[in-house]
């Protein structure tokens, strides 16, 4: 398993994860071995934008992530990550439990932000 989480900066772990999916300054990659943590970098988000998370998403499958934890993400965002395959969370706190709660599964989906529409 190999997820990618939004950081509303570059402190990994320890960062919170960004509520705005396309807004994050960094993303985590973290990978898991045997439901641990095996490795982690963090990334610059160089696809951020002012809406829609849609280029932010190209950015992020660059790491061929198999999840994705964020705070808030447009339904353009969700739907490109569903036709990758990629399964995504929402979660509100530090990184480092947000990954403890999907490897326990106790993460749920995510809503679409509202002020989003999908990808043009």
């Amino acid at each position: 398993m190999r997820i990618g989480v939004t950081l509303e900066d570059s402190q990994g772990m320890d960062g919170n994860v960004s509520m705005h999916f396309g807004q994050c300054s960094h993303f985590l990659i973290v990978d898991i071995k045997d439901d641990k943590v095996a490795s982690t970098e963090i990334v610059a988000n160089t696809a951020i934008h002012g809406g829609g998370g849609c280029v932010a998403v190209d950015e992020i499958l660059k790491h061929k992530i198999t999840h994705v934890i964020a705070g808030g993400m447009g339904m353009g965002a969700q739907q490109k990550f569903a036709q990758a395959g990629v399964k995504i969370f929402g979660y509100s706190g530090k990184a480092k439990y947000g990954i403890g709660q999907l490897l326990a599964n106790k993460l749920e989906g995510i809503d679409a932000c509202k002020e989003h529409g999908d990808c043009k």
